[in-house]
């Protein structure tokens, strides 16, 4: 009976979960991350939110996150012309200003990235009045269920109780995959680095919270008393604190000083927790400068870090952003307006400059007829002029002479 029962309630539940077509199977690590997390060599359980509490992670997700967010997003139409015209609509406002309830544009677009950099995948529910997308709320504890068609059903765990959304409900946004329509996660694949950064910071703070770290001792060749013990302690704690910094110790009865190094073993820990850093920066595709850790020998300013940034914005967030513009392109933007329809990051607005340079620039933009001046002011947030000041100009010196 209780079995005929189980296999009832097993065949109901299939056939909840084959609902919108297809067969499923349960994908054996989905690139997602494992909300218990991964036990490493080093002896540490690595998970998204342990991966966090190291500072390189911290600033890794964080840096890229906001970078993202922080972009001006638009939606634009083609022209007859091929002329990209801004769309001024209620889709356009849902993109980038209101997403759901809770959340501006920035902060879900800050949250999709953040999600594809720890999981490898974001979800969200498409939120429908009727026929017409209206919203995008985040989804968690979310399952990909693969069909044979090769779409995904979504199962999800929310507050206990599960059910599941076919692939057009869901907006699925994925970072850096095999082809398989799955991200893939630097948190599941990354485990033994981050168990040993994990593991590094934990000796480290054990190092501070117990061990002797002591700068310097003082030696006796004769045996001292317990009275003396504490009348040496006493003397020795009113040089303590940086308000007693530079004052003179007098030493008697044989008594000399001898100052602490720190030993290999402390050092090869620095070195280790250095290493840390730079292998959680690699995990993630982030320049260490990025996250304020200069190599040895590298300074925090110069033409050499700037390098490094113009190709941390060209191999690592631009990279981001093509996958979002293309997901948006290819599950939300109305099937009757693809082919005329796209979204775009403002990507120049990544390209920040001292006031020399970009005076420099605007002046060749405007002086060779590449850019308006009206143009150029819009580039440092002044007012247009209209008339004349949004005409293209250039030198004549180089004229034809019959035009001169």
């Amino acid at each position: 009976m209780i079995g005929r029962a189980l296999k009832g309630a097993w065949g109901g539940l299939r056939q909840a979960l084959m609902e919108g077509g297809g067969d499923w199977t349960n994908l054996s690590g989905g690139g997602g991350v494992s909300t218990t997390g991964a036990t490493s060599k080093s002896g540490k359980v690595v998970s998204a939110s342990s991966a966090l509490s190291l500072s390189a992670a911290w600033a890794c997700v964080q840096s890229n996150s906001q970078l993202i967010g922080s972009l001006p997003l638009a939606v634009y139409q083609r022209d007859k012309d091929g002329k990209k015209v801004k769309v001024q609509d209620s889709f356009a406002e849902m993109l980038t200003i209101s997403p759901n309830a809770g959340q501006t544009g920035m902060e879900y677009w800050e949250s999709q990235t953040m999600q594809n950099m720890l999981a490898g995948n974001g979800y969200s529910e498409k939120l429908f009045v009727g026929p017409r997308l209206v919203g995008l709320r985040p989804l968690f504890n979310v399952t990909p269920l693969r069909r044979t068609d090769g779409a995904f059903n979504y199962r999800i765990n929310d507050r206990g109780k599960n059910y599941i959304l076919p692939p057009e409900k869901v907006f699925h946004t994925r970072s850096f995959g095999p082809g398989d329509g799955l991200g893939l996660s630097p948190i599941k694949y990354g485990v033994q680095s981050f168990g040993s950064a994990l593991a590094a910071d934990e000796v480290a703070g054990k190092t501070f919270a117990n061990g002797l770290m002591a700068s310097g001792i003082l030696k006796s060749e004769e045996s001292l008393t317990p009275e003396q013990r504490e009348q040496l302690q006493a003397m020795l704690n009113t040089y303590v604190s940086s308000e007693r910094a530079g004052k003179i110790m007098t030493l008697e009865s044989g008594l000399s000083y001898q100052q602490l190094q720190i030993n290999p073993e402390d050092a090869q820990l620095l070195d280790t927790r250095r290493f840390g850093v730079e292998d959680v920066c690699r995990w993630f595709g982030v320049p260490p400068i990025v996250v304020g850790h200069a190599a040895q020998g590298q300074t925090m300013w110069g033409s050499g870090v700037e390098a490094i940034m113009l190709a941390w914005l060209t191999l690592g967030i631009n990279p981001q952003l093509r996958r979002f513009e293309t997901r948006v392109l290819k599950d939300l933007i109305p099937r009757e307006k693809r082919g005329t329809w796209f979204v775009e990051w403002n990507r120049e607005a990544m390209l920040q400059m001292d006031s020399k340079s970009k005076g420099e620039f605007l002046s060749k933009m405007t002086t060779n007829g590449i850019m308006s001046r009206d143009e150029s002011r819009d580039k440092l947030n002044l007012p247009k002029r209209g008339g004349a000041a949004d005409d293209l100009t250039a030198q004549t010196a180089l004229a034809p002479i019959q035009n001169l």
